[in-house]
């Protein structure tokens, strides 16, 4: 099996492995910039998995931001029958794509 890290940014958990390509919300940075994600809860090298309290100290993960991007609008509509109340909202989340190049594990 591959090595692999879980991370936490923008209040989700992420599983992570190198050289894959991850959606997140949106971080500060422009494309090509370099990014550290240093809140890994677990680590794996592929034979032991070590799991943090809640984060393991040491252990970070090098990124690098492909790009900044809009995600797919979401649509919430909200309806009572008979009583004329009708609402209807839409939502765009603004994204950061990643590129996992290194996990670092402590």
């Amino acid at each position: 099996m591959d090595a692999y890290a879980v991370v936490e940014t923008g209040g989700k958990q992420y599983l992570v492995k190198q050289n894959s390509q991850l959606d997140v919300e949106k971080l500060a940075g422009e494309a090509g910039a370099g990014l550290t994600l240093d809140r890994v809860l677990a680590v794996s090298d592929g034979q032991t998995l070590k799991v943090g309290a809640p984060v393991i100290t040491g252990a970070s993960v090098i990124a690098e931001i492909v790009k900044q991007f809009r995600g797919e609008k979401v649509v919430s509509f909200k309806k009572k029958r008979r009583k004329g109340y009708h609402k209807k909202i839409g939502h765009r989340q603004s994204l950061t794509r990643l590129t996992i190049k290194e996990i670092k594990a402590a």
